[in-house]
Order: C-alpha cells, then structure tokens, then sequence
C-alpha cells in the first residue's frame, strides 16, 4: 500500500512476539511500534492499512473453516453475502 508515510516503514519494524495475548493487545502494540518508528514523518491512511491486514487473515481464516463456503462465511462474518464477495474480491481471494 502506498501513502502510508512520506517514505515506507518496513513491514518487519512492526512485528512483536504475539502468543497468548489478546488480539486488540497485538494491535495496540503494533500501533505503538509504528509510531515510535515514524521518526519524523507523518502517517497517512492509517485505518486501511490497519483494517487490511486484520481483514484479510480473518477472511482467510472462514473460509478455510468453512471449506470455501461463501454463504457460511457471510454468515459466521456477520455480513451479507455480497458485501463479503466484495471484500473478498478487493484482496484477490476470489
């Protein structure tokens, strides 16, 4: 994704160890570890960034629960069925 920042924050500055804690923990550390290595510069299109790499493992992860099962993913999602085909469609999971 581009736009982030001034100039790309390499992906592997914001990994922290992750077993065992809550998934909002692993965020705000994450949010956190982003910040500290902005150094100076300003972020931008920070919800997408964040909602992107939530969603999609979340859609990967039903749909591999659901054996690929569209209704039954929408379903355990919370979402009409479209919206998830669109969303789907954005990360080139269908």
């Amino acid at each position: 994704m581009t736009g982030i920042v001034d100039h790309e924050i390499p992906r592997q500055a914001v990994f922290v160890e992750r077993r065992n804690q809550p998934i909002h923990q692993c965020i705000t550390e994450s949010l956190q570890i982003y910040f500290a290595n902005l150094n100076g510069h300003s972020p931008a299109g920070l919800y997408e960034l964040v909602l992107s790499e939530v969603e999609r493992p979340l859609f990967e992860a039903v749909l591999a629960h659901t054996g690929g099962n569209l209704s039954k993913a929408a379903q355990i999602l919370g979402l009409n069925r479209n919206t998830l085909r669109a969303r789907l469609k954005k990360y080139s999971l269908i």
